[in-house]
């Protein structure tokens, strides 16, 4: 009944052409004006997973208590010397806050005016003793450089030094590093025009990391969704502030953007890198194929304006369905043309083969639709239901492409069994003077009939063999390594990793009152995997009493000099006056050192920085300009900050800026929780224990880890419950229309062994199962089946010699063409696009192998139907 209700539908399409063909096209082209009005991308990554699972939930409450932690823009100011990073990230801010059209805040993060005053009151009590005495006893080089903020005051300030010395208020060793520092400085700006100088890398005792050289700014932005790149926008802006400030020509700084948005915009653009260029070459190729195939550029045009019509169609019945296609669905574009391209592969190859035989074109077209009734029909209803059968998984990106893409092999075949009869009889391709099937493989039909017991029970003990090579076959959880870590926002991301103090891969929890969070906390603290917890009460610091009296006594000394004015400037003649008589005392004071310390460091700096001194003394003014320039300007970034930081005052929770308390409480007295990780941020095993062990402590958290964990498990279990409804629906349908469980048998074991068989190769070749590339298996199934169905359909009919038939020489055109489809996604810039081309093309070789080599010999001879 199904080939007569298709053979008589292919009669009135070739019957009634032209009306076929304008139907065909008036629908595309009302299809494709629909696509156009109501065509949407969803971009938002979050709803990628289905919003009703208890984690995903756990999340959505978090994001509503404290809401833009999962849209965030981190802005990383980097330069040469903190003081640099310091006043770039100051300039950068007061830039951007007035942007209100594009974002929402703009925050220093870690910083800001709160910590800035309130920095010291963080450090251990003995700590702010230190740094306080040795402020207090800096005092008088801080009335000079105020003073005097020029050449002169350093010269002044080099003095203090080396009467200090002489006095043994300090080692004269101490010199060596700072005096060395300053002659290193001076030497290259009257080298090169310019250098970095930091005045805190010369007091500090420990070398300075590249966190000690890094602001970071916290903007969260105003995203709009229905863009491909959400945050665009806000992305630009910052990157225009940077421009028009000219922070790499004044500060040497470069800023980069990381963060949840610059992360997905970016990633977004890398998709599209190269895509019209691969694009391209993908439909070339193709073209290419089909000529092979087809041998026709009138049955080559007919199958290629089939597939547009059909194209467009599924875009608009995507769009009806789904309302907005997600970063996932989109690529139901590839799948289509793959794919929806062998219906009209196999139906023009069997229409040639009868051509040749028939003669008659519309003959020719009648007997094809008789032949292709069954495995057409079978391989487009078992193609949709290995999509379909992502339905019912929570994971909802790969859910509704397998919607649209089913929805697709079902118009891809109607318009295959109507379009494409017509337009053949419209174009009237030439008949063909040879046979389609290959002769030459006559010689491997009968290897295959001779040997198909050794070649199957071979081919079942290679793949029995490799099984144990299962156990090896690794799942990449963690998605950062799907993303091209050649991109600014990854590469940032992978170096703030690396920097405890960021807590990159943080959980949060929360609770219900600031008592329940310091409980929390105690427990957390008692876990081994976890470094250190915040909370809100981390603001309030402990023994504030005593590190204030510290403060203040230092206050007391340094505010009267600090509050000072600056006093008249000295002319360039000044300047050169100091100059040289600062390298006249440097040679003095080297001069008294020993025969025994002729060579010391200190010895060797004073003598350096006195030659140096003398240069710039007989340079120009111009390059004394330079020199005070260099020395100057971070000394104003460090001054204000001391001044600053000497207004100390008691700290509560009650007095906490309103967006630090935002940030970690809620108006209804829930707090916020942080838990960060011991061990190597890079290492997915170590954040996988981790996000373990704090939700055995508390079920409730949230955050990065724990996302991956579960979102692991989630796409993993969405691809075994797919897979499994995928071989259940076209175990019943083949059952449905075949009626034999051996027939049924003969289709899946190829199937399976084919999947078998790639999981082993993805071991052996080092390819990691991911959240992108899974998506191949489940496909595999559906996809795979439609070869196979075509071989058990011609077998049942009696066919022999498979392998010299036009169903092979169809068959291996449509596999190459899907498999170049598919391939094409290999060459993507994005690795987790990339990879997904690379198991889907893999698959398409194992399962093309599995249907041509193994599932003949595994079928045999036919057997007599008359019997």
């Amino acid at each position: 009944m199904l080939t007569r209700i298709i053979v008589a539908l292919v009669r009135g399409c070739t019957r009634y052409a032209w009306l076929t063909i304008v139907a065909g096209l008036v629908l595309a082209v009302v299809a494709g004006a629909y696509s156009v009005r109501h065509f949407a991308i969803d971009t938002d990554i979050g709803k990628l997973i289905s919003n009703d699972l208890p984690w995903r939930q756990r999340e959505i409450a978090f994001d509503k208590a404290f809401p833009g932690q999962n849209d965030l823009i981190l802005a990383v100011i980097e330069a040469r010397t903190p003081e640099q990073a310091r006043q770039a990230g100051l300039d950068l801010e007061k830039k951007l806050v007035p942007q209100t059209d594009k974002f929402i805040w703009v925050r220093f993060a870690g910083s800001g005016p709160f910590f800035d005053t309130n920095g010291l009151l963080f450090l251990p009590t003995d700590e702010v003793a230190k740094q306080t005495e040795q402020l207090a006893f800096a005092s008088p080089i801080f009335d000079i450089l105020i003073d005097d903020p020029n050449l002169r005051g350093l010269t002044g300030v080099l003095e203090f030094g080396l009467q200090g010395a002489e006095r043994n208020q300090f080692p004269r060793e101490a010199l060596a590093k700072p005096l060395a520092k300053v002659a290193e400085t001076v030497e290259q700006v009257m080298a090169k025009g310019k250098a970095d100088f930091s005045w805190r890398e010369l007091a500090s005792t420990e070398p300075l990391t590249d966190g000690d050289r890094r602001t970071l700014i916290s903007i969260r932005p105003i995203l709009d969704f229905q863009a491909l790149e959400p945050g665009k926008v806000a992305t630009d802006a910052i990157r225009d502030a940077a421009r028009e400030l000219d922070l790499a020509g004044k500060y040497d700084a470069r800023v980069r953007l990381t963060g949840p948005t610059p992360i997905a915009n970016e990633e977004f653009a890398t998709v599209q890198e190269g895509a019209l260029v691969n694009g391209i070459g993908t439909v070339a190729v193709v073209l290419f194929i089909l000529w092979m195939a087809l041998r026709s550029p009138k049955i080559i045009a007919a199958v290629f304006i089939t597939l547009a019509i059909g194209l467009s169609v599924t875009t608009a019945v995507g769009l009806m369905l789904v309302g907005a296609l997600n970063l996932i669905s989109i690529a139901f574009f590839v799948l289509f043309v793959g794919l929806g391209v062998d219906f009209g592969i196999q139906y023009s190859v069997r229409y040639r083969a009868e051509r040749h035989n028939e003669g008659d074109l519309q003959s020719a077209i009648e007997v094809a639709a008789d032949h292709s009734a069954v495995p057409l029909t079978l391989a487009a209803v078992a193609t949709a239901a290995g999509f379909l059968s992502f339905l019912p998984t929570a994971y909802k990106g790969v859910s509704e492409l397998g919607e649209v893409a089913g929805a697709g092999m079902i118009i891809a075949f109607i318009a295959a069994l109507t379009v494409l009869p017509a337009l053949l009889k419209i174009f009237n391709p030439p008949g063909e003077a040879e046979p389609l099937g290959y002769s030459f493989m006559a010689p491997a039909d009968r290897f295959l009939e001779r040997h198909r017991v050794p070649i199957v029970a071979g081919t079942l003990i290679v793949a029995v063999l490799g099984l144990p090579l299962l156990y090896f076959l690794h799942f990449d959880f963690n998605p950062i390594n799907l993303r091209s870590k050649k991109v600014e926002s990854i590469a940032t991301y992978l170096d703030l990793r690396r920097d405890p103090n960021t807590g990159t891969n943080a959980v949060d929890m929360i609770v219900s009152s600031e008592a329940a969070a310091k409980q929390l906390e105690e427990r957390l603290g008692k876990v081994p995997e976890v470094a250190r917890t915040i909370s809100l009460d981390s603001f309030v610091p402990d023994d504030q009493p005593a590190k204030l009296a510290l403060i203040r006594k230092a206050a007391a000394t340094l505010d009267p000099i600090l509050k000072g004015s600056q006093g008249a400037a000295p002319n360039d003649t000044d300047r050169v006056v100091a100059l040289t008589e600062s390298a006249q005392s440097l040679r003095k004071f080297a001069g008294k050192a020993d025969a025994k310390a002729a060579d010391a460091p200190w010895v060797v700096a004073c003598k350096r920085l006195a030659d140096d001194l003398t240069k710039l003394a007989a340079a120009d003014k111009a390059m004394r300009d330079k020199v005070e320039a260099t020395f100057i300007a971070p000394m104003t970034v460090v001054l204000n900050q001391l001044r600053a930081m000497l207004q100390a005052e008691p700290v509560s929770i009650k007095t906490l800026p309103q967006d630090i308390v935002s940030e970690w409480a809620t108006p209804d007295g829930r707090v916020r929780v942080q838990a960060q990780p011991k061990g190597d941020p890079n290492d997915n095993d170590t954040l996988r224990k981790f996000a373990g062990a704090v939700m055995k402590v508390e079920p409730t958290a949230t955050g990065g880890p724990i996302s991956i964990l579960e979102s692991g498990d989630t796409i993993v279990l969405a691809f075994i419950q797919a897979g499994g409804w995928a071989l259940l629906s076209i175990a019943i349908l083949l059952w449905i229309v075949l009626k034999r469980i051996g027939d049924v048998l003969l289709t899946l074991v190829p199937l399976l062994l084919a999947g078998v068989l790639t999981l082993e190769i993805c071991v052996l070749i080092g390819l990691s199962l991911n959240f992108a590339n899974i998506i191949a298996l489940p496909l595999l199934l559906g996809i795979g089946v439609a070869f196979k169905i075509y071989y058990v359909t011609a077998w049942r009919a009696g066919q022999t010699d498979l392998l010299q038939s036009s169903l092979t020489r169809a068959i291996f055109f449509s596999a190459l063409t899907t498999m170049t489809a598919f391939g094409s996604l290999w060459l993507s810039s994005h690795p987790g696009t990339s990879s997904m081309g690379k198991l889907l093309a893999l698959s398409l070789v194992t399962t093309l192998a599995a249907a041509v080599l193994f599932q003949p010999a595994l079928m045999g001879r036919p057997r007599d139907l008359g019997k």
